[in-house]
């Protein structure tokens, strides 16, 4: 067993024990740290099969954006486990029984392996220019309409969401930040002036002889 095997196991045995603490650790904070877990050694997994730029996508993504996103959602949301775990036996027999199905389904169709053809060996200028700008030019060139397509489904993605967010409701909360901007500090605090008031004497209790 050479080193890259050695170091494929180590992170095999890694990402699924990190995958199985996702769906059964009891804190949602431990749980999503526990992906980040498994998404950095699906990355290291990439990293050995050479593809650096799937490897650091995932990272930066994912890890960086994604998984930052989530832990913030949660901790704001402040989410109650055990209600949500209610009914968790109830639904388990079926949740299995659905869980192998799927397991054998996949077995049944790996174990046949796959008809891979054997790719043509590469160029010395294809070999210099590396992965990440092969895969550039392979992007902006072959696949120029596709990328535009997926970017224009992000695009209105982002203004649905943002429309959905801003809209007026009695229930919702929301600033306007041009007023923020425009405001002045005599806006800010406003100077009243009183006249004194002097608090009334204090009666002394008449005490009848």
């Amino acid at each position: 067993m050479n080193t890259t095997t050695a170091l494929f196991y180590l992170f095999s045995v890694v990402l699924l024990g990190a995958s199985f603490r996702v769906i059964t650790a009891k804190s949602t904070v431990h749980a999503a740290l526990f992906l980040v877990l498994a998404f950095f050694n699906a990355s290291c997994i990439w990293m050995l099969l050479k593809a650096e730029f799937l490897a650091i996508t995932l990272v930066l993504v994912y890890v960086g954006a994604v998984m930052v996103l989530f832990l913030f959602v949660v901790m704001m949301l402040d989410v109650h486990t055990d209600k949500v775990r209610t009914g968790f036996w109830k639904h388990l027999p079926l949740a299995a029984f659905i869980g192998v199905l799927v397991a054998l389904e996949m077995a049944a169709v790996l174990l046949g392996g796959f008809q891979v053809q054997e790719a043509a060996p590469l160029s010395a200028e294809a070999i210099r220019l590396g992965n990440s700008k092969m895969l550039g030019i392979a992007i902006y060139t072959d696949y120029l309409y596709p990328l535009q397509i997926a970017a224009v489904l992000l695009l209105v993605g982002i203004i649905a969401a943002i429309a959905l967010t801003l809209r007026e409701r009695k229930d919702s909360r929301w600033q306007d930040p041009g007023q923020q901007v425009r405001v002045k500090a005599k806006d800010r605090v406003r100077l009243v002036k009183m006249e004194a008031v002097k608090p009334a004497p204090a009666q002394e209790p008449q005490g009848g002889a």
